[in-house]
C-alpha cells in the first residue's frame, strides 16, 4: 500500500511517547503564555496591529509576486532600510521567514569548493542550510571556537562558519567574539542566527553581533526573524551590501519565493519603529528570565541560567515532560515542550520564553504551577 510506512512510523512515535499533535489556541485564550517567542510583547501592540492593517489596506492581502518581479514594494524597501540601520548594518534584505533567509544565507555563501563549519546545536534551518549547500559542512562541538579554528586550519579556499547567536534550546549565547577571531585568522566569514538575539540583547535590542562589537563588519552576516521579537513574520539578512546583492542573485529561497506579504512588513516596521522609542524592553525581557531562573532554581528544578530570554527546564523523560506541560496547560500556564528529535542531546525540556510584559504576579503564578506539576 502507497505511504504504508508512514503508519508504522507514527506507531514507532507513539510508543516512544514522541508523537506530535496541532492545538489551535482561540484569539481569547485563558492561559498565561510562556511557550511563544513573542518577546518583547508586542504581537498584540495597537501599534503593530495597525501596521498590519494599514499595510493590508495599502497594498492589498499579498505581495503579489517574487521580490524579483512584482513583490517588493516601497514598503519592503523602508523594512530593510531601517532594519539595517537599526542592526548596524549596511544593507539588509527580507525574506518570507526566518528559515527562508538561513537556508538563503548558507546556501549562497557555502558554494561548491567551499568549507562550512556548523555549531552541533545550531537549529535546523541551519542545518538544512548546510544540506542543501554545495559546499563541505563539517560539524564541531557546541560552542567550541578552538574546534572551529581547527577545522577552518584543515581547509585552503573559502570558508564560512555557521552558528546561532543565542541557541533556542537553551537559551545559552554563542562565544561570538572567539568565533569571529578564529574566522579572521583563516579569512573565513562568520554567519550567525540572531533570531533569539533581535530585540533582546546588544543596546536597545541591536542584536548580539551588535553587543560584541561586529555589527558591520565586512566579513559578518546577520540572519534574524521577524515573527520573534518584533511580533509579526518573515525573516531578514543582514550585512555588507555586496553581500546582499550576491543572494538577491544567487538565493533561491529569495528568487523563487513570493514577497513577504505587505501586512507582516507594516507589523515588523510598527514593532522596529516601537523598540526604538521603548529601549527599556529587552532590558525587561532579560530581567523576566534571570528572575524565572532564581524561582525555579530555588526550588530545586534543574534550570539553565539564560543568556537571553529562553529559560529550559529538565524533564526526566520525554513522557514526563509532555505530562508535564500538559498538567501546566491543565492549570492556566503555556510552557513549550521540547523532546527529541528536537533536542539535539537527546535531553526533553519544559521551554519558557521570558516576556517584556509579564507582571511581578506572572513569574509568582509561573513558577507556582510549574513547581507543583513536577514529575515525581
Amino acid at each position: 500500500m502507497a505511504f504504508g510506512w508512514i503508519d508504522e512510523q507514527a506507531e514507532a512515535r507513539r510508543r516512544a511517547g514522541l508523537l506530535r499533535t496541532l492545538r489551535p489556541r482561540p484569539a481569547d485564550s485563558p492561559l498565561l503564555d510562556l511557550a511563544s517567542n513573542d518577546y518583547l510583547g508586542l504581537a498584540r501592540h495597537p501599534e503593530v496591529v495597525e501596521g498590519a492593517a494599514a499595510a493590508a489596506r495599502t497594498w492589498g492581502g499579498g505581495a503579489t509576486g517574487s521580490r524579483l518581479v512584482t513583490g517588493t514594494t516601497e514598503l519592503h524597501a523602508r523594512l530593510e532600510t531601517e532594519l539595517a540601520e537599526f542592526c548596524g548594518f549596511e544593507a539588509a534584505l527580507v525574506l518570507s521567514s526566518g528559515y527562508a533567509a538561513n537556508l538563503a544565507a548558507v546556501t549562497a555563501l557555502g558554494p561548491h569548493g567551499s568549507l562550512i563549519v556548523s555549531d552541533a546545536g545550531n537549529h535546523a534551518s541551519l542545518i538544512d542550510g548546510c544540506r542543501l549547500a554545495r559546499g563541505t559542512t563539517q560539524v564541531v562541538g557546541h560552542a567550541d571556537p578552538e574546534a572551529t579554528a581547527k577545522a577552518l586550519a584543515t581547509h585552503q579556499g573559502e570558508a564560512i562558519a555557521v552558528s546561532d547567536t543565542v541557541f533556542s534550546v537553551d537559551g545559552d549565547a554563542a562565544p561570538l567574539c572567539s568565533l569571529a577571531e578564529a574566522c579572521r585568522e583563516h579569512g573565513a566569514g562568520l554567519v550567525v542566527d540572531d533570531a533569539h538575539g533581535l530585540g533582546v540583547l546588544g543596546e536597545g535590542g541591536r542584536g548580539a553581533a551588535h553587543a560584541a562589537g561586529l555589527a558591520g563588519a565586512a566579513d559578518v552576516v546577520v540572519t534574524a526573524t521577524l515573527s520573534k521579537s518584533l511580533g509579526s513574520q518573515g525573516g531578514v539578512v543582514l550585512g555588507p551590501a555586496r553581500v546582499i546583492g550576491h543572494l538577491v542573485n544567487t538565493a533561491r529561497t529569495f528568487i523563487f519565493d513570493t514577497g513577504l506579504a505587505p501586512a507582516a512588513a507594516g507589523a515588523a516596521l510598527a514593532a522596529l519603529r516601537l523598540l526604538r522609542r521603548e529601549p527599556e524592553r529587552p532590558a525587561r525581557v532579560r530581567a523576566v528570565a534571570a528572575e524565572l531562573h532564581a524561582r525555579l532554581t530555588a526550588e530545586g528544578l534543574a534550570a539553565v541560567r539564560p543568556d537571553a530570554a529562553v529559560v529550559s527546564v529538565r524533564a526526566p523523560s520525554p513522557d514526563a515532560a509532555v505530562r508535564w506541560a500538559a498538567d501546566c496547560r491543565t492549570e492556566g500556564l503555556s510552557v513549550g515542550c521540547f523532546r527529541p528529535p528536537s533536542v539535539p542531546d537527546g535531553v526533553s525540556r519544559l521551554r519558557l520564553t521570558a516576556r517584556a510584559d509579564l507582571s511581578e504576579a506572572d513569574i509568582e503564578r509561573a513558577v507556582r504551577v510549574i513547581t507543583a506539576v513536577r514529575p515525581c
